[in-house]
């Protein structure tokens, strides 16, 4: 019989999960519950809210036997799940239900199952006689571009924690990833002039304007595929570029004064993503200029809506081995969806992707995760703690 999770993890996974934190909405509620709890424990916490005070990251530090506070591991997960919106879901996405050795939630695979696995260990974590200390590291608005993320990592960089590794515990199957994809998200907006379509020399149409710049990025997109550079560890080997929204025009008998593009890249880390943002924000500019050449107040806004930077840690980075040492599964496969740990590894934290259940199930309706999932991870992080306690037992 698959290993199962323990009641009490199952208990506080689902506290978890009960908490609606939709990244539309705030995740305070949720923070404040983890506050509780770590309290109780007395771990001491420090609370990173957003600049509206509506939503927050939280860094707690357990420090090693001796006091020190500095070096150590970082567990990080993100607080924040999807929208259920339309989606046909067979019982109520945050009421969990348990069937076929499954979990069925919002959240349960991405990515509250980790969270609720480390507050499960919170008593044993605050008791440890740890050599190095555990950095706890939860953050808001990681599905809508890494957002809260970019704060926490301050906080630490802030604080000169300087910890030796970090594990991101998103949804891997409780493989140990060691790289994955940038994640960079645009908007450009194309403000032509309107007219009556029997008059076109007297407006600018926007959505021809957008549609040219939609053939350029598909061009560009064409340009990796068949020129590289290519990394076979990921399924999709090449950086992929595509627009995937369009919206303009009001009428068919109105040329068109607006258009709007969004479009995203992810790239290899041997691409230079700022050399390729740069690519595109002048193609951008060369449209603008085009358009406010047939009339001077048309033109066009290029904006960055979201960015992270992708993972490349060594393959013979220490975290890799030690995340293999306590349980994970060694592999050298990176996947193609972005994470923190990207963050993380560009302010000098070498990080790996680590966590219970599978990808494919989260933001689906009906995510669930394995419950031998959620025991492997009770074990991974019960091998961590026992790995970095002094007496090692």
């Amino acid at each position: 019989m698959p290993a199962q999770p323990a009641e009490a993890t199952i208990a506080e996974i689902t506290d978890l999960i009960t908490f609606d934190t939709t990244s539309r909405d705030s995740n305070l509620p949720l923070i404040e519950h983890v506050e509780g709890r770590l309290a109780a424990a007395g771990i001491s916490f420090q609370r990173i809210p957003n600049a509206e005070g509506t939503k927050a990251n939280l860094l707690a530090t357990i420090p090693a036997a001796d006091g020190t506070t500095t070096g150590g591991i970082v567990l990080s997960g993100h607080t924040d799940v999807v929208p259920v919106d339309g989606q046909d879901w067979s019982s109520d996405p945050f009421t969990p239900e348990i069937r076929e050795s499954k979990y069925f939630a919002r959240g349960s695979a991405d990515m509250k199952s980790f969270i609720g696995v480390i507050l499960s260990r919170l008593e044993r974590l605050a008791t440890a006689q740890l050599r190095e200390p555990i950095h706890l590291a939860f953050s808001y608005d990681e599905e809508i571009g890494c957002v809260g993320a970019i704060s926490l990592v301050e906080a630490i960089t802030a604080a000169e924690l300087a910890p030796r590794g970090c594990v991101v515990g998103e949804p891997s199957s409780m493989r140990v990833i060691r790289g994955h994809k940038s994640m960079n998200v645009f908007r450009v907006d194309f403000h032509g002039v309107a007219a009556h379509s029997s008059l076109t020399p007297e407006g600018v149409n926007a959505i021809a304007y957008a549609s040219e710049f939609v053939a350029f990025v598909h061009a560009v997109a064409a340009e990796f595929r068949t020129e590289g550079p290519f990394d076979e560890a990921y399924v999709v080997p090449f950086t992929t570029v595509t627009a995937n929204t369009f919206t303009g025009g009001i009428a068919v008998n109105t040329i068109p004064a607006e258009a709007s593009v969004q479009f995203e890249f992810r790239s290899l880390g041997t691409v230079d993503r700022e050399a390729l943002i740069a690519r595109f924000r002048a193609e951008a500019e060369r449209l603008g200029r085009a358009m406010a050449a047939e009339n001077a107040d048309a033109g066009v806004d290029f904006t960055i809506e979201a960015e992270a930077p992708g993972c490349e840690t060594p393959h013979d980075a220490e975290i890799v081995s030690l995340a293999a040492d306590w349980g994970g599964i060694a592999t050298n496969d990176k996947v193609t969806y972005g994470t923190e740990a990207g963050l993380f590894s560009e302010a000098g934290i070498p990080t790996v992707v680590c966590g219970p259940g599978d990808i494919a199930q989260a933001h689906a309706p009906d995510e669930f995760i394995e419950l031998e999932q959620i025991a492997a991870c009770e074990s991974f992080i019960d091998a961590l703690i026992v790995d970095l306690s002094t007496d090692r037992s």
